[in-house]
């Protein structure tokens, strides 16, 4: 199974267009980011987490042919807004695309796309079939999902385990309960916003920190503001088994 960063960055924090700071301006690559998002790629399945604004450009950019399945942490716009470019996949793959979400997103999906779920069937529109979550695990083919609820300020939103890797975004704090569900994880994927404080999100030196607390084996920053500084700069800064995600970055787990 491979892991594919979509995208390791956020709509917190996005300058305009004059910003001219180091990051908006800096010619490397690693700066250079999308909004969050992971495809997961097993044999019998191809799986996006979060489908947001940049979610066209970041399939076409990945090369992705085929889409099963759409998995969501929450209803802001940064996660949902790109829902609506799965109707490639519809058309090529003759049916629907899986979507799985909480009661919560799924108010948010009807709301921002109305005629998705309006039962008229006009043409061309996305094809979904909706499957409800919850805190229980679930299958989508040979891939076990087990949520893991953390808060963004006082909004629950749901990380994911899958085998020994565990991917959350957005998160500020997390209970006792829900982290000895990450427990004995080898690769740990995080947010880490900014080096300021934040209500909503984990700092740097939070993020380090819940990492260290967690114990993976490696542990890769995602969720990321321009404001925390150049990809470079910041990677010094790091410990050995913690590093920067990166927009193209593969894991095989």
């Amino acid at each position: 199974m491979t892991i594919t960063f979509l995208g390791t960055g956020t709509s917190q924090g996005v300058p305009v267009i004059a910003c001219g700071c180091e990051v908006c301006t800096s010619a490397d690559a690693y700066d250079k980011r999308l909004r969050t998002s992971i495809l997961i790629e097993a044999p019998d399945k191809t799986i996006v987490i979060d489908s947001g604004p940049d979610f066209r450009y970041q399939m076409l950019r990945a090369g992705v042919k085929r889409l099963d399945a759409i998995v969501f942490t929450h209803e802001h716009k940064d996660h949902i807004a790109g829902m609506d470019d799965i109707r490639a996949f519809n058309y090529w793959q003759k049916g629907p695309v899986d979507v799985y979400a909480d009661a919560r997103v799924q108010k948010a999906l009807v709301r921002e796309f109305p005629y998705i779920f309006d039962g008229t069937g006009y043409p061309g529109i996305p094809q979904v079939v909706v499957h409800p979550i919850g805190l229980d695990s679930f299958a989508i083919g040979s891939v076990n999902f087990t949520p893991i609820e953390v808060l963004h300020y006082k909004l629950p939103v749901l990380g994911f385990r899958v085998n020994d890797f565990t991917y959350i975004t957005d998160a500020k704090t997390v209970s006792e309960a829900e982290k000895q569900k990450i427990k004995g994880t080898k690769i740990l994927v995080i947010n880490a916003l900014q080096k300021q404080t934040h209500i909503s999100h984990f700092t740097l030196d939070e993020a380090i920190a819940f990492a260290n607390e967690i114990g993976a084996q490696r542990t890769y920053l995602t969720h990321i503001s321009h404001r925390l500084g150049k990809h470079q700069d910041i990677s010094k800064e790091l410990p050995p088994h913690i590093e920067l995600a990166y927009d193209g970055l593969i894991l095989n787990i």
